[in-house]
């Protein structure tokens, strides 16, 4: 089984920067996507960014020119730098993985940007 671990969130005032981190328990030897989503309150699950391990990114319209996602293979963790946060980014980021045969989820971490 397959675990996935956050971490790096907390509380930031408007303007700041996090880093979220997410490490995989087990070496990927094939191909995948990893990604970070986000869900406020009395709000549905959204994409935030992807990575494949061939370094193709995606990323919501939201985040675009603010948050960037990477990953170390050698290193099975996946990263989202998140600058010029707003009290509109304040959500629980879970990291996600996809194979070609299943997907997985974190626990989630807490993102709030208020002053």
């Amino acid at each position: 089984q397959v675990q996935l671990v956050e971490s790096g969130g907390g509380l930031v005032q408007p303007g700041g920067s996090l880093r979220l981190s997410c490490a995989i328990s087990k070496r990927l030897i094939s191909f995948n996507t990893m990604g970070w989503y986000r869900q406020a309150p009395g709000k549905e699950r959204e994409l935030v960014a992807t990575i494949t391990n061939y370094g193709s990114t995606r990323y919501a319209d939201s985040v675009k020119g603010r948050f960037t996602i990477s990953r170390d293979n050698a290193k099975n963790t996946v990263y989202l730098q998140m600058n010029s946060l707003k009290p509109e980014d304040t959500a629980v980021y879970y990291c996600h993985l996809r194979t070609v045969v299943a997907e997985n989820w974190g626990q989630g971490t807490q993102v709030t940007v208020s002053s």
